[in-house]
């Protein structure tokens, strides 16, 4: 996706979000911040985005949006629990009504059997209580793998509001 496409895709969803009266926070991991610049590309994003969230390390995530130790320690950074708490704490720490978290292994070292490299845990949040995660695997460069997960987390919340 080139970064036109993304920022069409992020002034859809941000008129999405400003025609239903509501607000997104991103929790990040491997994306670093490129949901969050994305989003804040678009003028007037300040309607619907007020902050996020970049925790690349395992003690941000704890200190910043209370991901647990215990999770961290069962599962590592890169899993469906952790990006569950993630979304969980961002929606709480921003008070938004919808959350977006995303950690993966973008490479191009880091990656394993269980985990190789492109594997990427996304976390969905609702202010309503709901709650999801979903894996997928990228290929790619790290820049290729973060863009697409980047694209994705926004397609997705997207489409879930589209589907409301």
């Amino acid at each position: 996706m080139t970064d036109n496409e993304l920022n069409q895709l992020s002034a859809r969803l941000g008129q999405r979000l400003q025609a239903e009266g509501a607000s997104v926070t991103a929790a990040e991991s491997c994306t670093g911040g490129w949901i969050a610049k994305v989003l804040t590309d678009i003028a007037g994003s300040s309607a619907w985005f007020q902050r996020g969230f970049v925790t690349y390390s395992n003690e941000a995530k704890q200190q910043m949006i209370g991901v647990s130790a215990a999770a961290l320690a069962e599962h590592g950074a890169v899993s469906e629990a952790v990006v569950r708490e993630m979304a969980q704490g961002a929606l709480q720490a921003a008070g938004a009504d919808y959350a977006l978290s995303v950690s993966g292994i973008a490479g191009p070292d880091g990656g394993s059997d269980e985990k190789p490299v492109g594997t990427v845990w996304f976390g969905f949040a609702s202010a309503g209580g709901e709650v999801r995660a979903e894996r997928r695997r990228f290929s790619g460069d790290r820049e290729a793998v973060r863009r697409q997960a980047t694209a994705h987390a926004l397609q997705t919340l997207l489409d879930h509001l589209s589907a409301k």
